[in-house]
């Protein structure tokens, strides 16, 4: 299995401007961003997608909730959340993660 980058950003060896970071996620600054603030929110356990993490409704309202805090306090105004699934839908880092992404005004539609 190849490494996951997201994996080795939670486990602190490889460098993330990280932004918050739980028992359950740790969120950071996209290294390649679409907006003026485009932030990343992982779990810190390891899921592939969010089918896989379907059975974790808990986890999943979690970093719901740390999304929503990090863009009242980062953004302030409007915001828009993805989480891409699949290849097809342009996921290219197998962890799941959930993009934030404000700062600008959003396009629709997005895709």
């Amino acid at each position: 299995m190849e490494p996951c980058p997201f994996c080795n950003i939670v486990a602190g060896e490889v460098p993330a401007r990280i932004v918050h970071r739980d028992e359950q996620c740790t969120a950071f600054w996209d290294i390649h961003p679409q907006a003026p603030v485009h932030l990343l929110i992982v779990p810190n356990r390891h899921l592939a997608d969010l089918n896989e993490a379907a059975a974790e409704p808990a986890l999943l309202g979690h970093m719901l909730g740390v999304a929503a805090q990090l863009a009242r306090r980062m953004i302030g105004g409007g915001y828009r959340l993805v989480i891409n699934t699949g290849r097809e839908a342009g996921q290219s880092v197998f962890h799941l993660h959930l993009h934030l992404l404000g700062g600008r005004r959003m396009g629709w539609p997005p895709g």
